[in-house]
C-alpha cells in the first residue's frame, strides 16, 4: 500500500511538473480578446413614477494587464459599446442607451502548478453613457463612477496563452433626466459574464 501511494504521488507530481504553469512574473504583460455577457439585475428603479427594466447585451471585451510584482496585475478592461433599451411599467420603451466601461482593476493571481489559474480582482469603473435615444423627449443618462469586484480561472492552451472565463460586478447607479428634468435614478449594477483569450508577453 505504501508503494502504491509513493507510486502514484510521485506520478501526480511528474504530471504537474509537465503541465505548463502560466506563471505570471513581475514585469509581464497579458493581453485579452474575447467577448462579454453583461446582465443588469433585475430590479433597476423607478423612473416617472415607473418600474424600470434594462436588458442585456452581449459586445467584445477587450484586456490588458502589467504585473507590478509576482502575480500580481493592474488590469484594464475595455470594450466595444453596450446598448440597452429601457421599458418603464412592463411595456413602456421609454428609450435606448449606448454606454463603455473602462474599468481599472488590482489582480491577484493564485500560482499553481498546474494548467489551471484562479484570480481575484477589484477595481474601478468610470461608465461613460452616450446616444440616448428616446421618443418621450431629450433623454440624458449621467455617467457614473464606482467599484468593481471580479473573480476568473485561465486555463493555459499553451506555454504563453490561455482561456479566460470570469465575472465580473459593477456597481452602476445614474440620474435619469428627460427634458431637463430628473426623472429618477437608475440602479443598474450589472455582471459581466466574460470569455476570452489571454495572451502573455
Amino acid at each position: 500500500m505504501t508503494n502504491k501511494l509513493a507510486a502514484l504521488t510521485l506520478s501526480t507530481a511528474l504530471v504537474a511538473l509537465a503541465a505548463p504553469a502560466f506563471a505570471q512574473s513581475q514585469g509581464d504583460w497579458t493581453v485579452g480578446v474575447g467577448v462579454g455577457y453583461l446582465n443588469p439585475k433585475s430590479d433597476n428603479g423607478t423612473l416617472a413614477g415607473q418600474k424600470a427594466e434594462i436588458d442585456s447585451d452581449t459586445r467584445p471585451i477587450f484586456t490588458a494587464e502589467y504585473f507590478i510584482r509576482d502575480n500580481l496585475g493592474i488590469e484594464l478592461l475595455a470594450a466595444t459599446p453596450f446598448k440597452h433599451t429601457v421599458t418603464l411599467g412592463g411595456s413602456t420603451e421609454a428609450g435606448t442607451v449606448k454606454h463603455l466601461p473602462p474599468t481599472l482593476s488590482l489582480n491577484y493571481h493564485f500560482p499553481t502548478n498546474s494548467a489551471w489559474k484562479p484570480y481575484v480582482g477589484a477595481g474601478l469603473n468610470y461608465t461613460i453613457f452616450f446616444d440616448e435615444q428616446s421618443a418621450l423627449g431629450d433623454l440624458k443618462v449621467d455617467d457614473s463612477f464606482g467599484i468593481s469586484l471580479q473573480a476568473g480561472l485561465d486555463y493555459m492552451v499553451s506555454d504563453n496563452g490561455a482561456v479566460r472565463l470570469n465575472v465580473r460586478w459593477f456597481d452602476i447607479d445614474t440620474d435619469v433626466k428627460l427634458n431637463g428634468t430628473k426623472i429618477g435614478k437608475a440602479d443598474i449594477d450589472p455582471f459581466l459574464v466574460g470569455v476570452s483569450y489571454v495572451h502573455k508577453f
